[in-house]
């Protein structure tokens, strides 16, 4: 389940800052089928591109983990 509000924070951040999966793969440097991956909730992001993203975005890390956590807490009690 946090893969999925991991997924669901990252196309949210990346849709509300303009980026295309393709321009947001080269931005991160990144190959856009991983972050088509991310994004459907079927790969789990090391500490490496979690911190990658991050700065893309232009957004904290904690930041970052705090939006993860709160969609977590979302689908979690919401189902």
């Amino acid at each position: 389940m946090i893969d999925r509000a991991f997924a669901t924070t990252l196309k949210y951040l990346r849709k509300q800052k303009g980026f295309s999966q393709e321009s947001f793969s080269f931005e991160v440097e990144l190959h856009r089928t991983y972050i088509s991956q991310l994004e459907r909730g079927m790969k789990s992001p090391s500490l490496k591109t979690l911190y990658k993203i991050s700065q893309a975005l232009n957004i904290k890390l904690g930041d970052l983990m705090t939006m993860v956590d709160e969609e977590f807490k979302n689908v979690h009690f919401d189902k």
